[in-house]
C-alpha cells in the first residue's frame, strides 16, 4: 500500500525526485522502512535525516536541499499514537511551490493513516494482527525478548500506554515483559500493583475492566483501583491467559484516563489470551537452566504416576521397578568371556632327515593318517647309487679275500676283511638314510599343516618342517582372556566352550594353567590361558577350530555383573584424571 501510495503522489506532483514511508512494524518496536520511490532507489541522507527528525520531534520537519530543493517529511498518527512518517525529496525545478508541495503531502498522508487506523479497528483485522503477534513471539529464540516484542507491538496495536505480560509462579503471578521496557526491576512498587491486579483476574477467572463499565457483572476490582490510582486514574483491562483449560497468567492493558477499552479491543485482547499464552509458557519453560526442566519433569510424571489415567506410563514404571529390583537382587553367575581355539595337546612336526628333493606328497592338511602311513618321499637315487658302488665294491674285496686265504696270504687278508667290514657298514648306513627319506605318520592323528602336492621336485634343506600332526583324541583350549578379567581366573575353574563349527553342542572344558606374559591383540591385551577338555564331542573336534568360552567364577549380584566393566573404566579414567 505504501509503495502504492508513494507511485501515486509521484505522478499527481511533478517535480519529486524521491519518495520514503517509514512505519512500525507489527512486532517490532523500532521504524522501519516501508516503500521508497522509484522503486529500489537508494534513499538520499537528506531525506533520511528530515524523517528522522520528524520522528524524533513528532512534527512536521522542512530541510533546504541545494539551491531551491527541500527535504520534507510529515509524521504519521493514529488515534493519538507515532506510527511512522512519510518524506519526499523535492528538487529545484518542481512544478509547483513548495507549500503548495507541503500541503499535498500532508493531504496524502490521510490515506496512510485511514488505512492503519482501519486495519486496526476492524475485528477481522484484530484476528489477523494477534496471528502477526504470534509469529512475533515464536521470531524471537528468548522468551525475555519474545514477550517484550509482544508485549511492545500489543501496546502500538491497542493504543496502549503500557502493556504487561505475567506468567503463574506458584499461586502468585509474575510480571514477565513490559512494553518498551526492557528492565523494570527499579519499578518494583508498579510491578507489584500489576501483579496484584493480575492475581486479582485470575482469582476470578474473568476479564476486569476498571472502572467497570456499566450494566456490566459486579467484579472485585480493589487492586485495579490502587494501580489505577497510582497510574493517574488510567484506564485497565486485565485479560488471563489459559493453557489446555488452565490458567497459567494475565495480560494487563493500561490506557490514559478517559480512554475506555472498546469491544473491538476487549477482543483482540482476549485473542492475543487464546493464543499467544501457550506459546509464551511453553518459551518460558524452555528457557530456564536445565536442572528446573529436570525437575519439573519429574514433578509432572509422578503426578502422572500416581493421579487418573496415564495407564502406559505407570505400566512402563511397574516393569522397570521390577527389572531394577531383580537386577538389584537377583543373583548370577559371573563368567569370565574369552576367545578360545582349540589345538592338540602334543604337536609332533615330519621335518626333512637331509637335504634332497621332495619326489612324492602323498596327505596334506586335513588329512587323517594311521601310524606308520607314508607321508612324503625324498628323492634316493643318488643314495641308492651310492649303495650300489659300495656293493659292487665289497663283492670285488670279497674275492680278492678268498685268493688271499686261498694262498695263505694272512696279513692281505686281514687287511681285506676290514675293507669288507667297512662296505656294510656303508651298506647298513645307506639302507637306513635311504629308509629315513620316507617321511612316516609318527601315531594316528591329524596333518594341522602341510601341503606339498605344490612343490614337487623342490629343493628341500635338512630339518625343513614338512608336516604337523597333532592326535584325534587329546586336545587343549587355548583362552585370549582380557587383562581386566584375569586376575578372575584360577586353576581349576570349569566352563563351557561353544565352537564356530559346533554352536549347538557345548564343550566341557577346565582351566590347567594361566601364562603370566600378555600380548596385544586389536588395542588390548589379553594373556593366554590353557583349559583342558573334560567332556564333549571329542571324535567332533578338530585343531584349529575357534569359539567363545565362558568360564565360571563365582555367583554376584546380576547388577555387579552387568555394570563391572563400566564401574572399571569409570575408575581408571578418574584415576588418570585425578592430580
Amino acid at each position: 500500500m505504501a509503495q502504492a501510495w508513494l507511485a501515486a503522489l509521484a505522478r499527481q506532483s511533478g517535480g519529486i525526485d524521491q519518495g520514503l514511508v517509514v512505519l512500525a512494524g507489527i512486532g517490532r518496536s523500532r521504524f522501519e522502512p516501508a516503500a521508497v520511490w522509484p522503486e529500489r532507489a537508494k534513499p538520499q541522507r537528506e531525506l533520511m535525516t528530515a524523517i528522522d527528525d520528524a520522528l524524533r520531534a513528532d512534527r512536521m520537519v522542512i530541510e533546504t536541499v541545494g539551491e531551491g530543493g527541500a527535504a520534507v517529511a510529515v509524521p504519521i498518527r493514529v488515534d493519538g499514537q507515532l506510527r511512522g512518517a512519510a518524506g519526499i525529496l523535492i528538487g529545484k525545478e518542481a512544478d509547483a511551490g513548495v507549500d503548495l508541495m507541503i500541503d499535498r503531502l500532508q493531504w496524502a498522508t490521510g490515506w496512510i493513516e485511514a488505512f492503519l487506523r482501519r486495519k486496526q479497528s476492524g475485528s477481522g483485522d484484530s484476528l489477523a494482527s494477534v496471528v502477526e503477534l504470534l509469529a512475533t513471539s515464536l521470531h524471537h529464540e528468548r522468551f525475555a525478548e519474545s514477550a517484550t516484542a509482544v508485549v511492545s507491538e500489543l501496546a502500538g496495536a491497542l493504543n496502549c500506554e503500557l502493556v504487561a505480560i505475567g506468567l503463574q509462579r506458584g499461586r502468585h503471578v509474575r510480571v514477565q515483559a513490559l512494553s518498551n521496557s526492557a528492565s523494570f526491576g527499579k519499578r518494583s512498587n508498579l510491578v507489584r500493583a500489576i501483579e496484584a491486579a493480575m492475581d486479582e483476574a485470575i482469582d476470578q477467572q474473568a476479564v476486569l475492566n476498571y472502572p467497570a463499565p456499566e450494566g456490566g457483572e459486579e467484579r472485585v476490582l480493589r487492586a485495579h483501583a490502587t494501580l489505577s490510582e497510582a497510574e493517574g486514574g488510567a484506564t485497565l483491562c486485565t485479560v488471563p491467559l489459559t493453557e489446555d483449560k488452565k490458567l497459567i497468567g494475565a495480560l494487563l492493558l493500561e490506557r490514559p484516563a478517559g480512554e475506555a477499552f472498546g469491544a473491538d479491543a476487549v477482543q483482540m485482547a482476549e485473542y492475543a489470551g487464546v493464543l499467544l499464552g501457550p506459546v509464551l509458557s511453553i518459551k518460558r519453560r524452555e528457557d530456564r537452566w536445565l536442572p528446573a526442566k529436570a525437575w519439573d519433569a519429574s514433578v509432572n510424571t509422578f503426578k502422572a504416576l500416581v493421579g487418573p489415567n496415564h495407564a502406559a506410563l505407570k505400566l512402563t514404571a511397574i516393569l522397570a521397578v521390577a527389572a531394577l529390583a531383580f537386577a538389584i537382587f537377583a543373583k548370577g553367575m559371573y563368567r569370565v568371556t574369552a576367545d578360545a581355539v582349540v589345538e592338540g595337546r602334543i604337536q609332533r612336526a615330519a621335518s626333512a632327515p637331509t637335504a634332497g628333493y621332495l619326489a612324492e606328497a602323498e596327505v596334506r592338511a586335513g588329512d587323517i593318517v594311521k601310524a606308520d602311513d607314508v607321508m612324503a618321499r625324498l628323492d634316493d637315487r643318488d643314495l641308492r647309487l651310492e649303495r650300489l658302488k659300495w656293493e659292487t665294491q665289497k663283492v670285488k674285496q670279497s674275492r680278492e679275500y678268498s685268493e688271499a686265504m686261498a694262498k695263505r696270504e694272512r696279513a692281505k687278508a686281514l687287511i681285506l676283511q676290514s675293507q669288507i667290514e667297512q662296505a656294510d657298514a656303508q651298506i647298513s648306513l645307506l639302507d637306513q638314510e635311504i629308509e629315513r627319506l620316507v617321511i612316516r605318520a609318527p601315531f594316528d592323528g591329524v596333518v594341522v599343516s602341510g601341503d606339498l602336492t605344490q612343490a614337487l621336485g623342490a629343493p628341500i634343506e635338512r630339518g625343513d618342517v614338512l608336516f604337523q600332526i597333532a592326535p584325534l583324541d587329546d586336545y587343549r583350549v587355548m583362552l585370549r582372556v582380557d587383562e581386566r578379567d584375569v586376575k578372575d581366573m584360577q586353576v581349576g575353574k570349569a566352563g563351557a566352550l561353544v565352537l564356530a563349527a559346533l554352536p549347538d553342542t557345548p564343550v566341557e572344558v577346565q582351566v590347567e594353567r594361566i601364562t603370566p606374559i600378555s600380548t596385544a591383540e586389536e588395542g588390548t591385551n589379553k594373556f593366554v590361558v590353557e583349559a583342558s577338555v573334560t567332556e564333549g564331542p571329542i571324535e567332533a573336534l578338530r585343531p584349529g577350530m575357534e569359539g567363545v568360552a565362558k568360564i565360571e567364577v563365582e555367583e554376584h549380584r546380576l547388577v555387579w555383573i552387568w555394570t563391572r566393566r563400566i564401574v572399571l573404566w569409570v575408575r581408571m579414567a578418574f584415576w588418570s584424571w585425578w592430580p
